[in-house]
């Protein structure tokens, strides 16, 4: 599953749900970067998701219903490692956003994973395997669930979470232009789950390059570090 969102008002905030189940997965802390971390059977505890100190944030829910177009062929980019290495700073957004423009970037077999990637400025670049991708630049707010970008609604499947992106969307749409970490926090616990639990939800403040996230859905126990400022 997975919400993404981010708003441009008055300062850029971004925020992640991230919902799994029967996965292992830890948040690590240093001055470059917070990252979630999953633990995989062969790599071991792999940075996949978060913020670095250079105002990036890197989220990649899944897509439902998976489309077999997004299966890797020959000389493809994978959307994980094009995802890493922007979150650990190996590639800029703008060399990423090069690379998905004249490149074609897979997923797995069987799966189709997405992504909703923002720089320092508030652009988003959103990638989907074996669609396409689309750029917005310094959107008031933009809202990734578990559906392709480019389908909507024309393909429905029990995990797309069309309902989070429409209350998403709406709640932010009602906030006034002071939006702060709280009223990110707001709108992740409105759209958090339960039954794909929701297991790490993020907010990063870009402005001032701070990430508050909290484990478990522990609304009352906020976490804050603060990266460096370049």
């Amino acid at each position: 599953m997975c919400t993404s969102i981010l708003t441009n008002r008055n300062k850029t905030i971004a925020g992640f749900n991230l919902d799994i189940l029967d996965m292992e997965y830890r948040v690590t802390t240093n001055p470059k970067g917070v990252y979630i971390e999953i633990n995989d059977a062969i790599e071991g505890w792999i940075a996949l998701f978060g913020a670095n100190s250079r105002g990036e944030f890197v989220t990649m829910p899944t897509c439902w219903p998976y489309d077999d177009r997004s299966d890797p062929k020959n000389n493809e980019t994978n959307i994980i490692m094009l995802d890493i290495d922007l979150l650990l700073e190996k590639k800029t957004f703008i060399e990423t956003k090069d690379i998905v423009t004249s490149s074609n970037i897979s997923s797995f077999n069987g799966i189709t994973y997405q992504s909703q990637l923002s720089d320092r400025d508030g652009n988003v670049l959103q990638v989907i395997p074996g669609q396409g991708y689309k750029y917005y630049e310094k959107p008031k707010q933009m809202v990734m669930t578990n559906f392709s970008p480019f389908k909507m609604d024309k393909e429905k499947h029990p995990w797309m979470g069309l309902d989070r992106y429409e209350l998403a969307n709406r709640m932010l749409s009602e906030k006034d232009d002071d939006f702060n970490e709280n009223d990110c926090f707001e709108i992740l616990k409105a759209v958090s789950q339960q039954i794909c639990p929701t297991v790490v939800s993020m907010v990063y403040d870009v402005n001032n390059r701070i990430v508050y996230w909290c484990n478990n859905q522990n609304w009352a126990n906020i976490n804050k570090y603060q990266l460096d400022l370049d």
